[in-house]
């Protein structure tokens, strides 16, 4: 089993339904590069999609193009989006039963060259990236509404301090 990492910079947020979720990802997707990996956790049905849709949506909208639909990647284990600066690959690891079965899904060209979004990134295992934010999202009082805690690990970690996330 692989040994946690501590994480280096910390936020906690409530998001108080789906739009505040959706604005969360909206201010990621602003400040996202190429190069990023962005860790989805939590629960099936916490809002893991929703967040990983929200920003698509929000990449597409910052430039330029047109709206398209985003499906969740449960079956294909990934789905990609390209941008003028970057391919937004989205992956959904649910199914995989080991950490070296991403290498036929293009994780290595995901990592190096795009921005990553990762539902279940536990099961990346030693795979996973030093540098990453990660996201767990985390169902709270209402039907809709999410706790948000936000870790950044390496570069994020200065990076995720230095932002605004006011939802």
């Amino acid at each position: 089993m692989p040994v946690a990492q501590p994480f280096e910079s910390v936020i906690m947020r409530r998001l108080a339904d789906e739009d505040a979720t959706a604005r969360l990802a909206t201010m990621l997707a602003e400040v996202s590069r190429k190069g990023d990996v962005f860790a989805l956790r939590g629960p099936l049905g916490a809002g893991k999609t929703t967040f990983a849709r929200a920003f698509i949506h929000a990449r597409r909208r910052l430039t330029g193009g047109e709206p398209e639909e985003v499906p969740s990647p449960t079956f294909t284990l990934v789905q990609t989006y390209e941008f003028p600066d970057a391919v937004v690959y989205h992956f959904d690891l649910f199914r995989i039963n080991a950490p070296e079965e991403v290498f036929e899904l293009g994780i290595e060209d995901a990592l190096a060259e795009g921005i990553t979004l990762v539902e279940w990134p536990e099961r990346l295992g030693p795979l996973l990236p030093r540098h990453r934010l990660d996201i767990g999202l985390m169902p709270a009082e209402t039907e809709s509404s999410r706790l948000a805690t936000l870790a950044g690990f390496g570069a994020w970690a200065e990076r995720l301090g230095r932002l605004c996330l006011d939802v």
